[in-house]
Order: C-alpha cells, then structure tokens, then sequence
C-alpha cells in the first residue's frame, strides 16, 4: 500500500512550484488530477524542448498526473471542477493571487461543499485578504524571490551577484507546500476538519536564509560573497588540478587543518605559522594560502589530489558538470535511476528521495495535454454525447 492511497488532489497550477509540489504527492501514491488550458496546457510545456522534444522542466515536475482540460472561464467548466473538488481531499493552486477566489474556488467556499478538503495556496507574496501586504498582487517568478530574500546579495563573486542555477525559491515553496499538506492530512485525520494553507515563495526562501540573516543581526556586514568558496571558512572551495580538473574541498577544524597539511599538501610546517594558525587568520589571509596551494595541487591529478584527501579524511568532492551526474557512480551503484513513460517514450528519471522499495512509491507517465479528459468526465456520470459537446466548444 502506498502512503497517501485513496487521497485525490486537485491542481490548478502551472510553471514550477505547485508541479513540484503535486509531483511529490504523485510519487507517494496520491491520485493528482492537473487542469490545463484546453489546447494551450501548463506553460511550462514550452519551456524548451531538451527531453526529446518535450520541456525539460514539465518532464521533471508532472510525472504521475492526469491531465484534464478545463476552460475554468466557462460556467460548464467550473461545474466540472466544483464536482471534482466536492469529493477531493486536496486542491493546490498558484494561479495569480485571488484568482481562485474570484473563479468561486476560495476556502471558505469550498468547504460548504466539503468541509474536510484542505486548500493548498502558492504565491510569490503570500495571499492572505486579512493582511494582504503591498507586494501582495507582484507578479514573482524565481529570479525575482532571489532577489527579494536577498539570496544573491551574498552569492556570486565580489564583483556581481550570482542566481541559483535550478529554479530554488520554486523548490522552496513546492516543498514547504508538500510538507504543510502531508502535515494537514495527519491533522484532519485527528480533527476531521479541512484547512488552508498559505504558502509564500518570499517567506520559504527568507527561512532558507536564517544563516546569513542572522550574521547581519544587529546591523552587522553581510558575508561576503566568494564565488564557489566559503565567506567564513578557509580553505573551503574549489581548487584546480594540474590535469585541468577542480576539486572542492572544505576544512572544518584544527585537527583537519593540520592532516591537510601533513598529508595533503606535505608541508606540516604550515600549521604553525601565525598567518594560518586559526581558522579567522587563514580566511584574512586566503589568497597567499591560495597560491600555495594551488602550486602543490598543480603538480598532481584530481584522482591524486582526492586521494591524499580521502587518506587525510578531509571532505572532499569532485566538481562534476550534469553529464557527471548522469553518470554517478554512487547513484548508480544504489540503484537510484529508473524509467518514466511520456508521450514519446521512455526517458530516464531518478527515485523519489528517500524511498528505496518499489512499493512505497508510484512512477507512472508525464500526461500528454488533456489525455485523461474524456475518462474523468465519464466518471462524474457525463455521456459521450456530451463530452463531445464541451470538446467542440473548447471547454475541455
């Protein structure tokens, strides 16, 4: 039996946060029924067209869903849709905020219809009428979180900021929001009783950044930005090899910083020196660390480089582009990767995190746009005649 069996959520969702979301609930069993614009769908769709053709982004983040096609607009859609959520036990939406309440889909009027459905609101600002706030109505996409949280005022180098490669403050909020439903499903099932949650991409990624938030409490600096390497710890980073490779590397403590120094870098009498001889001093004076060893590493391998720092138990790691990814041997070696169908065939993708035996999870196919329409329609009691009337008039 799969954890959340029996638990039917609705989407009304597109881009990243809410897929990812609805996509962890998938992967757990959950039946998710996503509604997509009839002939356009999630735009996400057309993100780009990496995965043999279909978006990289819908691939990752819409396995295990049916797609069912509603133009919510019309009267006869938002019929379907009420029926739909009458019986579901969640609805996930990060439609523009108040949008869901003016379609007639808001908390406090579906649970006149089902008083233990639990509503799942995503925004960039939070969407909340009693204290709305005055970003509230802000159009936020990814980039635009990271600049608000103030992420990428402490990443990049000391010349230019630098955005999150993966779309982070999406994942922020797609996980907090997976998390407050499994949550609020545990709590109805004590209760009965629904509940709405209201999910913020600026506050998942503020509690993202307590670290440097408090560094600066009390009006103090910010830490410094340092590209790959650590603002407060050296040597903490990357670091060439004499074969045109990188190994990151990070020391933690003096008894570290001495066995790097003995065995990795073979100079034991650098642990003493004054400039060195904490963890404050190397930081201050990081760049002539830096050439030494950079000097030392440029007459050896990356292998021998990870070599010496396995053997001096320092953590270490390659730096490894996404065909390394691809390839990993730890991820292979633990069996992590399997097969998803799509609409143009099988293509690669890893275990849902944390979940080992096959039946604890489900991996079932990235829909094509509206492929489940006609079957949930015939479900709800509606005849082919008139499912064939709502196709010709675009509601579904």
């Amino acid at each position: 039996m799969l954890a959340l069996d029996g638990i039917t959520v609705i989407t009304l969702e597109h881009a990243i946060a809410a897929p990812f979301c609805t996509r962890q609930l998938a992967d757990l069993g959950a039946r998710v029924i996503k509604i997509e614009r009839p002939q356009i769908g999630d735009f996400a769709r057309n993100y780009d067209e990496r995965v043999d053709g279909m978006s990289s982004h819908f691939v990752w983040t819409n396995r295990s869903k049916e797609s069912l096609t509603l133009d919510i607009k019309t009267e006869a859609a938002r019929e379907i849709l009420k029926q739909l959520l009458a019986k579901a036990d969640v609805l996930v939406q990060n439609l523009a905020p108040g949008a869901a309440s003016r379609l007639g889909f808001s908390y406090e009027e579906l649970i006149q219809i089902n008083p233990t459905i639990i509503v799942c609101d995503i925004s960039g600002y939070g969407d909340d009428a009693e204290h709305p706030g005055p970003y509230r109505d802000k159009k936020a996409y990814d980039l635009l979180i990271q600049s608000e949280s103030g992420f990428l005022s402490v990443t990049g180098t000391e010349d230019e900021s630098v955005k999150a490669g993966c779309s982070i403050a999406d994942i922020a909020a797609g996980m907090y929001a997976y998390s407050n439903i499994l949550a609020a499903l545990l709590e109805r099932g004590k209760t009965g009783k629904g509940k709405r949650i209201d999910v913020s991409m600026l506050e998942s990624m503020t509690e993202w950044m307590g670290y440097p938030l408090y560094y600066t409490l009390r009006g103090n600096t910010p830490p410094q930005r340092t590209g790959s390497a650590h603002a407060t710890i050296y040597p903490y980073g990357p670091f060439p090899t004499g074969d045109q490779k990188k190994v990151m590397l990070g020391i933690q403590n003096e008894r570290e910083w001495q066995a790097f120094c003995q065995i990795v870098l073979e100079q034991p009498e650098l642990a003493h020196q004054a400039e060195f001889i904490n963890n404050t001093q190397r930081s201050n004076h990081r760049e002539i660390l830096r050439q030494i060893i950079v000097q030392i590493f440029a007459q050896l391998s990356q292998a021998d480089v990870i070599k010496r720092l396995d053997k001096a138990k320092i953590a270490n790691a390659g730096v490894n582009e996404m065909q390394d990814v691809w390839n990993h041997p730890q991820l292979h070696a633990r069996q992590r990767w399997t097969e998803v169908e799509t609409p143009i065939g099988k293509v690669p993708t890893l275990k849902p995190v944390g979940l080992k035996d096959s039946q604890d999870f489900v991996m079932k196919a990235v829909p094509a746009l509206g492929q489940n329409s006609e079957q949930i329609l015939k479900e709800l009691g509606y005849d082919s005649e008139t499912i064939q009337s709502l196709i010709d008039q675009a509601i579904i």
